[in-house]
């Protein structure tokens, strides 16, 4: 989306809560395609650690070091600074809003664009 926040300023109301609509249905669209690789991510790998041969640690070392793993986490990193990114726009449009004098809008405080990778990919790995 990235809005300037002078061109928030200068908005109408109308204007200003249809981009902050347009905005959290992008963010609701990119989260859900978002966790829908996560998913398929995860998927790849428990296939790849069940059709491994060795031990947990040989197989769990081989997941590591493929290369189509890694193209894959990647992926989904950019995917999460996207959005961040919409989030940060998100949440300027919101400032501007209650700047105006409206209550702020609800359903922004849902779970948060800025959840690590890590802590899902501990996650993920904790069960292998």
């Amino acid at each position: 989306m990235n809005v300037a926040a002078d061109d928030l300023l200068t908005m109408s109301d109308a204007e200003l809560l249809r981009a902050y609509h347009d905005a959290r249905r992008q963010f609701a669209e990119m989260k859900f395609a978002r966790d829908t690789h996560r998913a398929r991510l995860a998927w790849v790998r428990a296939k790849m650690f069940v059709g491994g041969a060795g031990g947990v640690t040989e197989r769990n070392m081989v997941i590591d070091v493929s290369e189509e793993i890694a193209k894959k986490g990647q992926e989904l990193r950019e995917m999460t600074r996207d959005l961040d990114l919409l989030k940060a726009d998100i949440d300027l449009i919101g400032i501007v809003i209650r700047m105006r004098g409206a209550s702020a809008p609800a359903g922004g405080h849902g779970e948060d664009a800025s959840e690590s990778d890590a802590e899902h990919e501990s996650q993920e790995t904790a069960g292998h």
